[in-house]
């Protein structure tokens, strides 16, 4: 029975951090009010405030719940590089497409709206989406990079500093081309982008026969 209870408290606040996620992106903190988010997720007034407290401490929860999902995400796309393949372009490009699939989702495109509008306010969101979210995947595939390295595959020296090489040639282009996420980037823009950044990252890294 309390196995049952606990689960719907669980469910309850994702219902609650989903819904004001949704209410802060659409409105922007200053303007979100606690009633809305607490329509939204459908409950009471009061239950949004007995779980967070203040509206602050719900923006941060809200932040860095989805933080921890956006880390999930791209942490299983920097895994598809330990996957068998005797084509390194083909491995790199499967795994930056689906990089570039989790930074142009519209949630992560909100996120870093909201960061950006809000971290004057809140700098220290901006450190936790760093170290919380950038840091860890920068260096998951630093560590992929390393082990093609290793593998005899590429050539680096410092693979952190080529893991944001590749990084940067892969979001970019996206930036502009999304104007700070206001403009959808089609399926065949992001192939395009994809393709062009492994194939540049490669003429600087892979290894010469």
């Amino acid at each position: 029975m309390s196995r049952r209870l606990d689960r719907g408290r669980i469910d309850k606040r994702k219902d609650m951090l989903d819904a004001a996620f949704s209410v802060f992106a659409r409105e922007g903190y200053p303007q979100a009010r606690v009633d809305q988010i607490a329509t939204e997720a459908g409950v009471a007034k009061a239950t949004v405030y007995n779980h967070f407290g203040d509206k602050e401490t719900l923006f941060r929860e809200t932040i860095a719940a989805l933080s921890e999902r956006a880390l999930a995400r791209n942490l299983a796309a920097v895994a598809l590089l330990a996957e068998a393949s005797d084509d390194l372009t083909d491995a790199l490009t499967r795994a930056a497409i689906h990089l570039v699939d989790c930074y142009c989702d519209p949630q992560s495109w909100a996120l870093r709206r909201l960061l950006y509008a809000e971290t004057p306010q809140f700098p220290d969101l901006l450190e936790l989406t760093q170290d919380g979210v950038v840091k860890p995947v920068t260096q998951a595939l630093a560590d992929r990079l390393a082990r093609l390295a290793v593998e005899g595959h590429l050539d680096v020296s410092d693979p952190a500093l080529a893991a944001e090489h590749l990084t940067a040639l892969l979001t970019g282009p996206l930036e502009a081309r999304s104007r700070f996420g206001t403009r959808r980037v089609s399926r065949l823009e992001r192939k395009a982008i994809t393709e062009s950044a492994v194939a540049t990252f490669l003429s600087a890294f892979a290894t010469r026969p």
